[in-house]
């Protein structure tokens, strides 16, 4: 794009799923400034919809008001060959929110929930309310 004669560079507009990625860090980094030493090597995943067939676990946060339960975010407990994940489901996320705000708080809210399920620490204890 030419303006007054200079090329300008004009970066091309952030879809959908790179705005939810940007929520789902800002979550991350939230906790990681209080929770830096416990959450060395866990690894944070977003991914638009559940995998078929995946099961219900006590690693999954679901919403059940939905006339069935519908995964949210799942954590994936560590193993000998890989580390602990947190997967954060985009479709169903923004599917429940009614503008942007309400999306970050619903990103946010899955994120300490799995935070707090993998620390074994009451949510409230992750991201103190107010």
């Amino acid at each position: 794009m030419l303006v007054a004669g200079t090329e300008v560079h004009v970066p091309l507009a952030r879809t959908r799923s790179e705005r939810f990625d940007d929520l789902v860090r800002d979550a991350i980094s939230d906790l990681e400034r209080r929770w830096s030493a416990e959450l060395e090597g866990v690894e944070f995943a977003v991914e638009d919809v559940p995998p078929p067939g995946s099961g219900w676990d006590e690693g999954v946060v679901a919403d059940e008001t939905a006339g069935g339960p519908v995964p949210l975010g799942r954590l994936l407990a560590a193993d000998v060959t890989s580390p602990a994940r947190v997967v954060v489901y985009r479709r169903p996320l923004e599917a429940r929110a009614s503008d942007r705000g309400d999306l970050s708080d619903l990103v946010h809210e899955v994120v300490v929930d799995q935070v707090a399920q993998l620390l074994g620490l009451d949510p409230d204890v992750i991201d103190p309310p107010g």
